[in-house]
């Protein structure tokens, strides 16, 4: 949205947003000229409040209310008006590094962790999406004989997450005893072979490689691997909606927007009954990025495609493994909240987490 302001008219609706953030009430000019130190009169202010109601960017709740920002008039002070706290960013990241060091914790309850904080911090709903499958990188490989001729691929990932399927070997010939006991040296042979050489490659990486450049032992098993890991790679790939880690509804759903018991229902149905939509939402926005760092984007009210999220801002970014996107981290709270302090929070975790994943 384009719109052209007077300094005037910027500080006005920058002191607006601030107040309404910090008290939740309509605000008038008597309140902004007691709080901020403007130099204008009251009546000034009501005039260039005034005109910020035409333009959009204000809005009267009540005929004899003050004023409250509209979606626009947050679109305004996020993209123009507010300061981005980089000491603040700093001081997140410490408190990530002081409360879950690497050396003692998985993925997953980093992850976890970071969640909880993040809540705490922002006083938002925090969301943290799982690994995705075409950045989660192979750990560990194992081939197990589980019944004559029935062969199990376990794959487990850097997010100690385990995949596995269970396939025939030779489905069109038996298999004698002393044939399966062959095969249970050839598949541990194998096992330790792909160890080597496939550990830190990615499932997408596995779906893409010339199976035939498998040495000449292994090469009988070179059909049933790929065949194997595709069908892996294809079911990892579309994560189920329990991946998406949520924190923090206790603390957000105080907040007088969700007051009535109506909206409470309608942003619980969404992060219990409708999370495949809220992670297309998340995962499926275009990653850019700003100076070379991850941008963290930000929705605001109307600007979210899905209903219940309307009267809510929703802020994330990514967290990557080197230059590639792994996961976003997010938070979620209705439209008067602390943008810097929320902004300043994720751009915070997702650095922290990238770190973590290079670390790993």
């Amino acid at each position: 949205m384009q719109v052209q302001l007077t300094n005037r008219q910027q500080h006005i609706l920058w002191a607006t947003v601030r107040h309404y953030i910090a008290t939740a009430e309509p605000v008038g000019s008597k309140a902004l000229i007691e709080e901020f130190d403007l130099g204008i009169s009251s009546a000034t202010i009501r005039s260039v409040m005034g005109v910020l109601e035409k333009s959009g960017l204000l809005y009267q709740p009540h005929t004899s209310a003050g004023r409250i920002p509209s979606d626009s008039g947050y679109r305004i002070y996020v993209n123009q008006l507010m300061k981005p706290s980089a000491a603040l960013v700093k001081e997140v990241e410490s408190t990530l590094q002081q409360r879950l060091p690497w050396d003692d914790w998985s993925l997953e309850a980093l992850l976890q962790g970071a969640a909880q904080i993040l809540a705490t911090l922002s006083g938002c709903i925090t969301l943290i999406t799982m690994p995705q499958a075409n950045t989660t990188q192979i750990r560990h490989l194992q081939l197990l004989q589980v019944e004559t001729g029935k062969v199990m691929l376990i794959v487990v990932t850097d997010g100690y997450e385990t995949h596995s399927k269970v396939v025939d070997l030779f489905p069109e010939s038996g298999v004698n005893q002393l044939e399966a006991e062959t095969i249970d040296r050839e598949l541990q042979i194998l096992s330790n072979f792909l160890n080597t050489s496939l550990r830190n490659y990615t499932l997408s990486d596995l779906a893409n490689m010339n199976w035939s450049e498998l040495d000449r032992e292994f090469q009988s098993y070179g059909e049933l691997l790929k065949k194997s890991l595709t069908e892996l790679l294809k079911r990892a790939s579309n994560p189920p909606t329990s991946q998406i880690m949520v924190r923090g509804v206790g603390e957000v759903l105080r907040q007088p927007e969700f007051s009535q018991v109506q909206q409470v229902q309608t942003i619980m149905h969404l992060l219990e009954e409708e999370q495949e939509q809220l992670w297309k939402l998340i995962c499926d926005e275009p990653e850019i990025e700003e100076t070379g760092q991850p941008k963290v984007t930000v929705r605001i009210g109307t600007e979210n495609p899905l209903e219940p999220m309307r009267t809510c801002s929703l802020i994330f970014s990514s967290y990557r493994r080197g230059t590639v996107p792994v996961g976003r981290v997010g938070v979620l709270g209705p439209t008067r909240l602390d943008y810097e302090n929320a902004i300043a929070v994720v751009a915070a975790a997702a650095a922290y987490l990238s770190e973590a994943f290079n670390y790993y």
